[in-house]
């Protein structure tokens, strides 16, 4: 299934600038894809024409070969969820696992069916044993669990998730992203609204950088972060582990710090 935008122009105002400008970009199934830019690019823009909170000023939104462009949020969150960066701000129930349940109660689903559903998305979150507890009392990091937890209920074919790993932890980072490349194992599509270039390089498989109003660059974060492009041009910083690559010989290509030191180990052992 693949949903893409064709041509879209936006503006907030009808005599204001343009937000965006003719862009066009798809998403496949499966993709853990990072979409970054400096702040006021029109990235954010972009996940809310995806998901139904604005309508385009000129071009579509297409989805599974349908035309969405008209259809409100409610009916594009059936099938795309999304985790804000303070995601308390989505949550309105009194315990963990009647938050995970709302979306599929909505739907209509019967109560056996319903009780399956949120099981099994509490377990693939690992939330089993804070179903009972106040989902607004939880860190960050588990609030963010529970909204992907709810998405997963609701059998979405896409998550976005903005700024998601801000003010994490290493650790916190970590079990995050595992928990995302299992999603994408299952064919979800992953959506992440970032500044993390090192959470771009080293665990996306693309990077879309939104400049000056339009695509400026969709590919892979090798090509985005090899010496023949400029990113800081568009406010990017480079890895830690790309910087650490360009010390070695031969200015190896390093996505991550485990990269980084097979190669360290390598000319090491090479001399």
């Amino acid at each position: 299934m693949n949903l893409s935008l064709h041509d879209v122009s936006f503006r907030y105002k009808d005599k204001g600038p343009d937000i965006l400008e003719h862009v066009t970009v798809s998403f496949q199934q499966g993709e853990l894809v990072a979409l970054t830019g400096r702040n006021g690019s029109g990235k954010t823009t972009i996940t809310r024409i995806i998901t139904g909170l604005e309508k385009p000023k000129s071009g579509s939104v297409e989805w599974d070969g349908k035309d969405i462009t008209m259809w409100d949020a409610a009916e594009r969150s059936r099938f795309i969820g999304y985790v804000f960066q303070q995601p308390d701000r989505q949550m309105f129930m009194p315990t963990v696992r009647e938050e995970v349940a709302f979306g599929p109660r909505q739907q209509g689903k019967n109560e056996a069916e319903i009780q399956a559903i949120v099981t099994e998305a509490l377990k693939a979150t690992d939330l089993a044993d804070r179903e009972t507890e106040y989902p607004r009392s939880l860190s960050r990091g588990d609030k963010q669990r529970v909204a992907i937890a709810s998405a997963i209920a609701m059998s979405s074919k896409y998550l976005i998730l903005d700024e998601p790993t801000s003010g994490q932890d290493g650790r916190e980072k970590k079990n995050l992203i595992e928990l995302l490349h299992s999603l994408c194992q299952k064919g979800m599509t992953v959506i992440l609204v970032t500044h993390d270039m090192d959470i771009a390089a080293g665990d996306c498989s693309r990077i879309i950088v939104v400049a000056d109003h339009k695509i400026a660059f969709d590919g892979t974060a090798e090509a985005l972060f090899s010496q023949d492009r400029k990113p800081e041009s568009w406010g990017l910083t480079y890895p830690v582990s790309v910087v650490l690559g360009r010390t070695l010989p031969g200015n190896p290509y390093c996505g991550d710090i485990e990269t980084f030191m097979e190669c360290y180990e390598k000319v090491r052992r090479n001399q």
